[in-house]
C-alpha cells in the first residue's frame, strides 16, 4: 500500500477507500492542538490516524489512545503507527463512543481532540460506502455524544480541541458549555483572506473559567493561490 508523507521527514500515512482519506483539517487540528501540554491524549473517531500520529510524532513524550467505530480505521491506524515507529504510544481500539463509559476510564486524558462527522444524517454529500457515511455524517454519532464522551474522559482542568464546520459554531460552543467545557480558544480557517471561513478550530478547558480568545484567522492560501507562510510552516515546505 502506498504512504503520503505529512511533510518531509515527517510521518507516513497509508489511506484505504473505506476509511476517511487525509484532509487539511486533521493537519490543522493536529498544529492546532500541538502547543497544548500533555502526557495522554484520546483521539476520538481517529479515521486513519493522522491527528494521532502528528501528536505523538511532534511530542515525544506523549502517548495517544484513538477510537474508532470502524475496524478498518482501528486497523489502518494501528498500522500507520507500526509503520512509523510509534506503536508503543500509539493505542487503537474499535468503539463505540456512545459507550464510553465502558471503553475507556474516566478523566484519564489530559487532551482530548477530535475532527467529528460535520453533517447531521439528512444532510451533506452521499457516502460511498458505510464507512464514510459514519465519518462524514451523524448516522451513528452526534455532536452531544461526542462531547459527552470527551467530558467524561478528559481530567478536571484538561483540554479539548476540535474542527468543525463554521455554520455549525453555535452547536459546538454551547454543547460544550453544556458539558462542562468551557470555550478558550477560537480560530478560523479561510482559503484566502476576505474568503468565509471554511473550517473553525475551537478549544475548550474542562472546567475552566469563561473567557473565550478569538485568534486571527488561519489563511491557507496567497492571492495569487500559492500557500502562506503559516501554512508552508505548518507542513513544513
Amino acid at each position: 500500500m502506498p504512504l503520503d508523507e505529512l511533510w518531509q521527514g515527517g510521518p507516513r500515512i497509508a489511506q484505504a477507500e473505506t476509511v476517511f482519506r487525509l484532509g487539511s483539517d486533521s493537519v490543522l487540528l493536529a498544529h492546532f492542538a500541538s502547543g497544548i501540554r500533555a502526557k495522554r491524549a484520546l483521539d476520538l473517531g481517529c479515521g486513519s490516524g493522522v491527528i494521532a500520529l502528528s501528536l505523538a510524532f511532534q511530542n515525544k513524550n506523549l502517548h495517544v489512545d484513538a477510537i474508532d467505530i470502524s475496524e478498518a480505521a482501528v486497523k489502518l491506524t494501528a498500522q500507520n503507527a507500526a509503520v512509523n515507529g510509534l506503536s508503543d504510544r500509539i493505542s487503537a481500539v474499535c468503539g463505540d463512543i456512545r459507550r464510553h463509559r465502558e471503553l475507556l476510564g474516566a478523566g484519564g486524558y489530559d487532551l482530548v481532540v477530535t475532527n467529528p462527522p460535520y453533517f447531521a444524517a439528512s444532510r451533506g454529500k452521499a457516502a460511498g460506502s458505510p464507512e464514510m457515511a459514519l465519518a462524514r455524517g451523524e448516522c451513528a454519532c452526534g455532536l452531544s455524544d461526542i462531547l459527552q464522551a470527551a467530558a467524561y474522559l478528559v481530567r478536571w482542568g484538561g483540554s479539548f480541541a476540535a474542527v468543525y464546520r463554521p455554520e455549525r459554531l453555535s452547536e459546538l460552543l454551547c454543547n460544550m458549555t453544556a458539558v462542562g467545557i468551557e470555550p478558550k480558544r477560537l480560530r478560523m480557517v479561510q482559503y484566502k483572506a476576505g474568503s468565509e471561513p471554511n473550517m473553525v478550530l475551537v478549544e475548550g478547558r474542562r472546567g475552566g473559567r469563561t473567557g473565550l480568545k478569538i485568534e486571527p484567522p488561519l489563511i491557507m492560501a496567497n492571492a495569487d493561490g500559492s500557500d502562506t507562510d503559516e501554512i508552508k510552516k505548518i507542513y513544513r515546505r
